[in-house]
């Protein structure tokens, strides 16, 4: 898919070859962190201003990722415990 996005008021194209991604809001969120450091140091260029705001999305994203990795991780605990109990009360024998 290649389609038409603006970032600080330069247009690029771009390819994608993901159908489900929305070109258009990614780089909207990227033009908007971008514009959020240029607004807090006014005096940066804007190589340094994009630098510092793909810093401030990769650090955003490594935390996502590691409380996604917990969260699984937690799930399978779970699964695990609840399979345990299963299998006890599976070779628990019936009562009849």
């Amino acid at each position: 898919m290649k389609t038409q996005i603006e970032i600080r008021g330069r247009r690029y194209t771009v390819r994608s070859d993901e159908d489900d991604v929305d070109l258009q809001a990614l780089a909207a969120y990227v033009d908007r962190q971008i514009a959020e450091v240029a607004n807090r140091a006014p005096s940066l260029d804007d190589y340094t201003a994009a630098m510092l705001a793909a810093l401030n999305i990769a650090s955003e994203y490594e935390r996502l990722r590691k409380r996604v990795a917990a969260e699984l991780a937690s799930v399978d605990r779970e699964l695990a415990a609840t399979q345990a109990v299963l299998g006890s009360a599976s070779e628990t024998p019936s009562e009849e």
